[in-house]
């Protein structure tokens, strides 16, 4: 569960998190967070998420996105909406922090539960330099998070055959799905005024 205040970092791939409204107060809205990224930051690789909404509105700087294929870059007041299934990637594609609003429909749980596992990771060295885990490790997150996350990478067809595979195996090497000590707000951190002024918070 995530709440109003709770703050993310990933070391990697250069994103932090603040939560202005998440599931545990959403009371039926959407989640709504304070995303930052750091110039040449990005998400770890393109994915979807089969049951979210995202929409994306940029209060500083310049978002590069990739949204079902198509490249474009979105910039102050700009926004765009992704609907569940849509293959989407993102990163900061300017010089200065990328200062960007995301609302989360619904507001699920397994969301944060999500974001703190792969941040942990990254966090801890169990990364490459993108931020993505190995492909034993990744069999498990993609198995744990098939409800919240899919990488579009490899396709589909042979993420279940191979993560199928691999996954007995990451298993027996002391891998795991989901990490508690990882599971924990990185920090507790009052909003930005102006940034929750914005979100209509």
């Amino acid at each position: 569960m995530a709440r109003k205040g709770d703050s993310y970092e990933n070391r990697v791939t250069g994103e932090r998190a603040v939560v202005l409204r998440g599931d545990e107060d959403s009371d039926g809205e959407p989640a709504l967070v304070h995303l930052v990224v750091t110039p040449g930051g990005a998400v770890a690789a393109e994915h979807y998420h089969p049951s979210v909404q995202e929409r994306f509105r940029v209060v500083a700087g310049r978002l590069g996105t990739r949204l079902d294929g198509v490249e474009g870059t979105l910039s102050v007041g700009e926004e765009a909406t992704v609907p569940p299934g849509m293959p989407h990637d993102w990163w900061n594609a300017g010089d200065t922090e990328a200062s960007v609003i995301v609302e989360l429909t619904p507001a699920d749980p397994r969301f944060p539960e999500m974001i703190a596992t792969v941040f942990g990771l990254a966090n801890a060295g169990r990364t490459n330099a993108k931020g993505m885990p190995n492909l034993l490790q990744l069999a498990l997150i993609a198995t744990e998070f098939a409800d919240v996350i899919v990488f579009t990478k490899p396709p589909a067809v042979v993420q279940k055959a191979l993560f199928g595979a691999l996954a007995p195996i990451a298993r027996r090497r002391g891998y795991r799905g989901i990490y508690p000590e990882y599971l924990e707000p990185h920090a507790r951190t009052g909003p930005d005024p102006e940034v929750a002024r914005l979100a209509g918070i």
